[in-house]
């Protein structure tokens, strides 16, 4: 498979239209899907905050949901593992990363010594874009 990891700030742009959506369309095109185990929750907080905040209406987030749902079936996930906090605690103290996104570094970070592959990371969070850089991630940045 040829894997990229996808964080949530990326994976939302899938489901919502704003800047930077169709960079992400192709990108899933290309790669195949990986991500954290926490990032279907964080989805739904960030669905929920926008509905909450009048910019989804209940029929748009219920169609978004099952989206999400259909697209889960490809998607491969890491678990949140002791390792994985582990790692994540290391990224905290060697770089600005808040706890999420340190989990989301980390998450690639233990795929990659597992699996001896170099894959992307991508993300539209600049802060998590600044700390996997120090922890050796590939980056790939996307505006919005």
């Amino acid at each position: 498979m040829n894997f990229a990891y996808f964080d949530t700030s990326a994976a939302v742009k899938r489901y919502i239209l704003e800047p930077g959506s169709l960079e992400i369309r192709r990108w899933m095109r290309r790669y195949d899907f990986l991500t954290s185990a926490i990032t279907p929750l964080e989805l739904l907080s960030a669905l929920g905050r926008r509905r909450r905040g009048g910019e989804f209406s209940e029929k748009n987030l219920v169609a978004t949901l099952r989206r999400i749902g259909s697209d889960r079936v490809r998607w491969e996930m890491v678990e949140t593992s002791t390792r994985v906090l582990s790692r994540a605690e290391t990224v905290i103290q060697q770089t600005p990363a808040r706890t999420l996104d340190a989990i989301h570094i980390a998450s690639a970070l233990v795929f990659q010594a597992a699996s001896g592959l170099r894959i992307p990371f991508i993300t539209a969070d600049g802060r998590q874009r600044e700390a996997a850089q120090q922890m050796g991630l590939e980056v790939t940045w996307i505006e919005g």
